[in-house]
């Protein structure tokens, strides 16, 4: 017996949904990646940026304020600008302190040097202002032009560092996030490839083991249709043996046997055992009679002799005689011309659908008809019975001769529930260049 193909067809379902679940992790993780990626570099330097932008705004600031302090055409003293100075103070630091957290990659030397540069050039700013209060006007004016503004200017060109710097680890961000996707967008190409070769090569395996199954269910279908067909011919042969049988050999001893009690009861004239002569007589001339119909039933001669529908009005009354079924007989007008050898197969077809509905359908009714049409005949035999009920998957061998009878016809054989309650089985037989079958 060949090896079943579903563990295989298993396995490879198994296969392709451990992918999918590893593939899907991968990409759960990626996009993790990609995400904490984007959140802790992309949007920290962003917002780091702005922190930068702002204190450069802040240190352009003090340089248009330090160019105002040497501005000499000012009515005002040096005293005057403090105010601003510590408003751009205020601001510089806050924005600081919120860089210093924004920060990320910035190495240690980068961060004291803005530090101190920063304290460095607010202490200078602070003894410009002492100066200036103290009246010491000039030396301040020097002190902002050596001092104060020198720093700022180096204040500026390290936070424009610190600016690209940031710029570069965006860039660097940007590389790493396209590099993800990338790299997830060809194993997304290696998976979908994968994929289709594994179901392709599944698909490949259950047409194949498909294809082998089926042949090996025609090869079986072929076997058991000539088995039928052998059974068949061997069932008619077997028939016509018995019916022979019984017509030349039983029926010619029940005549003798007759024609012997009839000269008993002619020389037995009187006698006391006349009487049982008689009914002896008349037993065996009931055998007789029930012999020649079960003959007559087994292989009619009449279907050869007169027909189709001669056979059936023959046998219809016989079989309502000996069951007590009540019979309903329609049949078309006209005469039909059909070969013996298919006359038989519906006979046979007839008479098994009449056995099931006396041994199964619980009904004493039934309606048989021959209805014709311009491309076929159709034979119907329909009951009030209980319907047609498969029992426990079993399967009489009788339907099972009847749709290979059916098949010998080149027709076809349907059991349909009837809609007011039995079984209607009908046997559809084509005619052959617009003549009967």
């Amino acid at each position: 017996m060949p090896e079943s193909p579903t563990p295989r067809l298993l396995a490879g379902l198994l296969v392709i949904l451990l992918a999918v679940v590893s593939y899907s992790g991968y990409i759960v993780r990626q996009m993790h990646l990609v995400r904490e990626l984007q959140q802790q570099m992309v949007d920290r330097n962003r917002r780091d940026s702005l922190q930068l932008l702002r204190i450069q705004n802040n240190l352009n600031a003090l340089g248009l304020a330090i160019r105002d302090l040497l501005d000499q055409t000012e009515p005002y003293p040096l005293s005057a600008w403090s105010p601003q100075f510590d408003r751009i103070r205020r601001d510089l630091d806050n924005a600081l302190k919120q860089e210093a957290q924004l920060a990320l990659g910035r190495n240690q030397e980068q961060t004291q040097y803005l530090s101190s540069s920063i304290a460095q050039f607010w202490s200078a700013v602070d003894r410009m202002f002492e100066q200036a209060r103290a009246g010491k006007e000039t030396e301040a004016r020097v002190a902002v032009r050596d001092s104060l503004q020198s720093r700022q200017q180096a204040l500026t060109t390290s936070v424009a560092r610190l600016m690209v710097q940031n710029n570069e680890s965006d860039q660097q961000a940007a590389v790493q996030i396209a590099g993800i996707y990338s790299r997830v967008e060809r194993d997304a190409y290696i998976f979908l490839f994968v994929t289709v070769c594994t179901v392709v090569f599944a698909s490949f395996l259950l047409i194949s083991s498909n294809r082998t199954l089926f042949r090996r269910l025609s090869d079986l279908s072929v076997q058991r249709s000539d088995l039928a067909q052998r059974l068949i011919s061997t069932q008619e042969e077997t028939l016509r043996h018995i019916s022979r049988e019984l017509h030349d050999e039983f029926g010619q001893i029940l005549t003798a046997i007759g024609v012997m009690l009839h000269r008993a009861e002619t020389r037995a004239q009187g006698d006391p055992l006349l009487v049982e002569l008689r009914e002896v007589k008349q037993i065996t001339q009931d055998t007789l009679e029930k012999v020649r119909s079960l003959s007559q039933a087994l292989q009619p001669v009449i279907l050869q002799e007169e027909g189709l529908l001669a056979t059936i009005e023959w046998y219809l009354p016989m079989v309502q005689r000996q069951t007590g079924l009540v019979i309903q007989y329609e049949k078309p007008k006209g005469e039909l011309h059909i070969e013996s050898q298919n006359a038989i197969h519906m006979f046979r077809v007839l008479q098994e659908a009449l056995n099931n509905v006396v041994r199964h359908s619980g009904s004493n009714q039934a309606i048989v008809r021959l209805i014709e049409s311009s491309s076929s005949l159709a034979l119907e035999v329909e009951d009030r019975g209980r319907g047609f009920e498969r029992s426990n998957g079993k399967r009489g061998i009788g339907l099972v001769a009847m749709r290979e009878r059916a098949f010998l016809l080149h027709g076809r054989l349907d059991l349909e529930r009837c809609v007011a309650g039995g079984t209607l089985v009908r046997l559809t037989v084509p005619r052959v260049d617009g003549q009967n079958p």
